[in-house]
């Protein structure tokens, strides 16, 4: 099944979270912070929303940062995604 967000909508997934600290510490899967770190999956269109156009500046393969309760989140086959708004998407990691 795939997903075709429509408008101002982009999909994403969050990035596995760290398992291991920088001094080397291997971190249980309680004691792991969710990451706010996201993959762009897809991106939707862009256009008029609310009445403003939209131009998308996010694209497919973009590593993004959200805030922490941000958007939807779905299941399709298996794999959990999230749905955002464009405006939601704090900054483009490069």
């Amino acid at each position: 099944m795939t997903l075709k967000p429509l408008a101002d909508r982009v999909i994403i997934k969050q990035v596995e979270a760290e398992e291991k600290t920088k001094s080397g510490i291997i971190l249980t899967s309680a004691a792991q912070e969710k990451p706010q770190m996201f993959e762009v999956i897809e991106v939707g269109p862009g256009g008029l929303v609310d009445g403003a156009e939209v131009v998308m500046t996010v694209k497919k393969g973009d590593m993004v940062i959200t805030g922490k309760y941000t958007g939807t989140e779905v299941k399709i086959d298996g794999e959990e995604l999230v749905i955002v708004r464009q405006s939601d998407i704090l900054a483009i990691v490069e």
